[in-house]
């Protein structure tokens, strides 16, 4: 298993181009089933999900064609509807191809997703969008079973306990590009994500209004043909990148940076101290050139996540080891995934004093960040371990970083040609220390096991009691 060894302390300078999304790359690998027409998608990074998505795809009938310039898609057998568990479980995503295999085959089996490192994330929204399109839903032996002759327009709530689900989003919306009739999807999410869908989508033929707003409407034509698309710049490694040059109080340029994207995180780097200045954009700002530099004192803040155009989760945990490094004590509120912080007892082992309450975390800053042997637990928490193993004094070995694999196309290089002193080894490069194998045991440990092993000042364990 592979590992990251980072000596802290260099300051990160040069230019890097942002790479194109996962998560709009992954549900726009999944429409090629609307059709058998090619689909042709340009900046797809290099990711473990990609790669994950395509076997996916793979199974279901359709040839996955990488290409330096893109990935062609072409649905060639169209009998073939069932997602196996063995390929499902590796990304949640997979339910993505729910709405695409429904809309065309007439009926999908898809293996039920389980849970996630920091919680549960149930489709019970997707499945409800697919009922009120006219399927029929069945769950047997721990698949998803759904059936319809023809999907039929319909008038759908898909609001949820926490907001709007922006796959179950994208799987209505590309049901409803081949249903009879009109869609009207409210409490649609209005992520990004969601808008690139919606161009491929159109670009193929479908008739789609107000993606990017919480009412999408739809209306259904016969049948749609094949498109060549351009995957949108990923917000969420932009933004990671762009708290790796604040925390190494650092000098970077961020081509293809997508900035309109990124307004609620941007807003919050500038009260930090963290100045993102734009030299050159687009028309609607979404593929920008910018820079990143930062005062050399920096300020707390009070940050709450929130859907899209609020501040997003997935920076949540990378704002955390910002913030840390802070004068003062800033509050994060998760409202989003309330149990997303196995991050915390990690950073902990690196000198952040965290105090977690519910979904709510105080980061006490002013002090400094040590290097340490942490264990990653999903992908962004990974990026948090290695930002703060950056801004850290001395050594930080990152373990089980193939979960950065999945959302970052090969980070250490990217961080390496910024002058981060940063690199990949395996587990027989070097005996794993006791310290690595303590993380190892609390990262296995359970829920309330890693909050009594997480490094915090004496008396503050009442608020780490939940920690997970």
């Amino acid at each position: 298993m592979d590992f990251f060894r980072i000596e802290g302390g260099r300051r990160l300078s040069g230019r890097i181009a942002v790479e194109g999304s996962k998560n709009a790359a992954l549900p726009l690998m999944a429409a090629s089933l609307l059709t058998d027409q090619p689909v042709t998608l340009r900046n797809v990074a290099e990711l473990s999900d990609v790669t994950n998505m395509a076997r996916l795809l793979d199974e279901l009938g359709v040839k996955v064609a990488f290409a330096p310039d893109g990935v062609l898609l072409t649905s060639e057998d169209e009998n073939r509807i069932t997602a196996r568990y063995d390929i499902v479980r590796t990304m949640r995503a997979s339910i993505c191809v729910l709405g695409p295999m429904l809309a065309r085959r007439r009926r999908a089996i898809i293996s039920m997703p389980g849970g996630c490192a920091f919680g549960d994330r149930p489709v019970d929204l997707h499945l409800k969008g697919m009922k009120a399109l006219g399927a029929k839903v069945e769950l047997r032996g721990g698949n998803i079973v759904v059936t319809a002759d023809r999907l039929k327009g319909a008038t759908i709530f898909l609001g949820g306990a926490f907001g709007s689900t922006v796959l179950g989003t994208a799987n209505v919306m590309s049901a409803a590009t081949l249903a009879e009739g009109t869609t009207i999807i409210e409490g649609a999410a209005c992520e990004p994500e969601v808008v690139d869908l919606a161009r491929l989508l159109t670009r193929m033929g479908a008739k789609i209004r107000g993606a990017g707003s919480p009412r999408i409407v739809v209306e259904g034509v016969e049948q749609l043909g094949g498109a060549d698309h351009a995957v949108m710049p990923d917000r969420i490694v932009a933004g990671t990148y762009a708290v790796a040059a604040a925390m190494t109080n650092g000098d970077v340029i961020l081509d293809e940076f997508p900035y309109d994207s990124l307004i609620a995180a941007v807003h919050y780097l500038g009260e930090i101290g963290v100045h993102v200045e734009v030299l050159a954009a687009n028309d609607d700002r979404t593929r920008a050139t910018v820079r990143v530099t930062s005062d050399r004192s920096l300020r707390p803040a009070m940050i709450t996540t929130q859907p899209h155009p609020g501040f997003p989760t997935d920076l949540q945990a990378q704002f955390m080891a910002l913030l840390s490094l802070a004068q003062g004590n800033s509050i994060i509120t998760e409202k989003i995934y309330p149990e997303r912080f196995l991050h915390v007892a990690e950073l902990s082992r690196m000198g952040a004093r965290l105090f977690r309450q519910g979904p709510t975390v105080m980061v006490a800053g002013g002090g400094e960040l040590v290097g340490a042997p942490v264990m990653a637990s999903d992908l962004r928490a990974s990026a948090c371990l290695v930002l703060a193993g950056l801004a850290a004094n001395g050594e930080t070995i990152v373990n089980r970083v193939y979960h950065l694999d999945r959302g970052y196309a090969r980070m250490e290089q990217v961080l390496a040609k910024l002058g981060a002193a940063i690199e990949r080894l395996s587990d027989s490069a070097t005996p794993a220390s006791e310290g690595a194998a303590s993380a190892v045991e609390a990262a296995s440990a359970p829920t309330s096991e890693i909050a009594a092993s997480a490094a915090v000042p004496v008396g503050a364990n009442r608020f780490m009691q939940d920690d997970r």
